[in-house]
């Protein structure tokens, strides 16, 4: 059979064409996982000329990469550590989104590192800026600057005078960590990738000693297909050691989930202009400008519980409060808080029981023939570990062509900074304000257009969501059309931003939402009901999680919601 290259539009046609794929398609590669990992690896498999598919349990970027710092950075902490070559090529790849693969997508933000020391540490600081600056070469961010007390003060007024003696500004770049993975995902599939969420493996295929593919279960359906690969790339993130179980045999390396816990509060609740990131006894708190709202993070403790859903607990916020509000002139209290949301690092296990010390490099390992694992790593690097996850597939697979996705941007880049300086008059065109399509161009970059489209036959589209008047109902539909959402939480937690950055964390958008997706995905009432009430379910549950005081408790309490694609098994981390 020879495979027509897919659409980069994930719509339920081609959910079910890709379910064809699967079972009558002999495969290069399959990828498991659909994390940012997973995609990336599908995509550069694909633009190598391989025939690929990748599958994912969940929903695409639905663990760790829905959940980050939402940050391209390279990572200032490692510097300390002389982990130069980290940074390096976390640096070059920040670059590449910036300004080559995702433009629309990463965006720059300057940040603050408060002085607290008159006399040795700006010297200090500043060395390590100055190789923060030109470790990698020239970069498009503006260098650092050096600031007084008072010039630090106007750029963030909110920052208490004995916090700092001066300070320095300098440059990294953020993104939303979860769109960011749905465009790889639609990337990976433009170039002929076969892609599918709600799609689990419950079986790795061997013959003899090699791995020959899997066998997957559509969890929505129930229904099973094994798909034939002449390699397996495991890229499952924290369920990387489950996967190597089901294989058979030892892995090369073992991963420990780090439970990483970040709070959003409004923009005005906090005044500055900048970001800050300050210094904990562990490791570093970021406050990041991001939209209408400041995301304040992290923790870095262990995390033995359900990996889908890594709960946080009261003990996580106060610390992410206390420490926050030693340098705010207001504090912030838990009556500001919009939202929370919690991740697990995928960390490379062995090297230090404290999880904060342990490697945020990546390994690729060939356990067994037929079978790649990669694990480990930092969202912003990626590209590398796919790279380096299909180079290792040339053990099974021959010579293979050398990666290119150093020079491919991402579905919706191309013509977005045309569009940019169109946008007063795409406005006008469409009959909405500017800063709102300057807020779609950073969400979908030139495929604005097929956004906006949707409002043509129902003008309605085009009104804004009721109780999150900061997206259109058009971006509920195209969720659904055009990226792969299959429930509700698909749209209001991964595709929008609805769940954490409103107050009722997306509870008043449900019955619209579910009017939208019911039309598209011919849900009866039943189903409706079903999944309404589903999304209830979870927000109640991490409501209550996050009142209790230790992670077993907090976890219980959030297993009480039941998972919203039906099947799906709980599994807790392995040491």
């Amino acid at each position: 059979m020879v495979m027509q290259p897919f659409s980069a539009t994930l719509s339920p046609q081609q959910h079910e064409q890709a379910w064809n794929a699967l079972r009558d398609t002999e495969f290069d590669v399959l990828v498991i996982g659909g994390g940012v990992t997973g995609a990336g690896s599908a995509l550069d498999a694909a633009t190598r000329g391989l025939k690929v598919a990748m599958v994912e349990a969940r929903d695409f970027a639905s663990g760790t990469s829905s959940r980050s710092s939402k940050l391209f950075h390279g990572g200032l902490r490692y510097l300390e550590q002389l982990n130069f070559s980290l940074v390096a090529e976390a640096l070059k790849e920040r670059e590449l989104m910036l300004t080559t693969i995702a433009p629309h997508l990463v965006h720059p933000v300057p940040f603050l590192y408060p002085i607290k020391h008159r006399y040795w540490e700006r010297p200090y600081i500043a060395s390590g800026l100055m190789l923060y600056d030109n470790i990698n070469g020239k970069q498009s961010v503006p260098r650092q600057k050096h600031l007084t007390r008072t010039s630090a003060l106007r750029l963030f007024p909110s920052l208490k005078k004995s916090a700092l003696v001066g300070a320095v500004r300098y440059f990294d770049a953020q993104s939303d960590d979860a769109r960011h993975t749905m465009t790889v995902v639609r990337t990976a599939a433009h170039y002929g990738a076969v892609v599918r969420n709600s799609t689990e493996v419950v079986k790795i295929v061997k013959e003899a000693d090699r791995v020959v593919g899997a066998v997957v279960r559509d969890v929505e359906s129930g229904d099973e297909v094994t798909v034939r690969a002449k390699v397996v790339v495991n890229a499952t993130g924290v369920w990387t050691d489950d996967v190597q179980k089901m294989a058979g045999g030892r892995g090369r390396f073992h991963v420990r989930a780090s439970k990483g816990v970040h709070i959003l509060v409004p923009r005005d609740r906090i005044a500055g202009e900048v970001g800050l990131i300050l210094r904990t006894e562990k490791s570093v708190l970021f406050v990041i400008p991001f939209g209408q709202q400041w995301i304040i993070g992290t923790t870095d403790t262990d995390w033995v519980y359900d990996l889908a859903h890594p709960a946080a607990t009261s003990k996580d916020i106060d610390y992410i409060l206390e420490h926050v509000n030693t340098v705010l002139t207001t504090p912030v209290s838990r009556d500001d808080i919009l939202g929370v949301y919690s991740g697990l690092r995928p960390l490379l296990a062995g090297e230090s029981e404290d999880t904060s010390q342990l490697s945020r490099e990546h390994a690729v390992a060939r356990p067994q023939p037929g079978l790649i694992s990669i694990a480990g790593g930092k969202y912003t690097t990626y590209r590398v570990m796919a790279a380096d996850a299909i180079d290792a597939c040339a053990e099974d697979l021959g010579e293979l062509k050398p990666s290119v996705t150093e020079h491919v941007p991402l579905v919706g880049a191309d013509g977005y900074k045309a569009m940019i300086n169109l946008k007063s008059e795409l406005a006008k065109e469409a009959g909405i304000s500017t800063w709102r399509v300057e807020h779609l161009l950073g969400r979908y970059g030139s495929k604005l257009n097929e956004v906006l489209s949707l409002g043509d036959d129902d003008r309605s589209m085009l009104d804004p969501v009721s109780g999150a008047e900061e997206y259109l109902r058009a971006e509920l539909k195209y969720a659904v059309t055009h990226e792969g959402a299959k429930h509700i939480t698909d749209v209001l937690t991964r595709r929008t931003r609805i769940s954490i950055d409103t107050k009722h964390r997306g509870v008043d958008c449900v019955d619209e939402t579910a009017a939208i997706m019911a039309g598209e995905l011919g849900w009866d009432e039943a189903t409706i009901e079903h999944e309404k009430a589903a999304y209830v379910e979870r927000v109640h549950a991490e409501r209550k999680s996050q009142e209790l005081a230790t992670d077993e408790e907090s976890d219980a309490a959030r297993r009480e919601a039941a998972e919203s694609r039906g099947g799906l098994r709980q599994v807790t981390a392995t040491r």
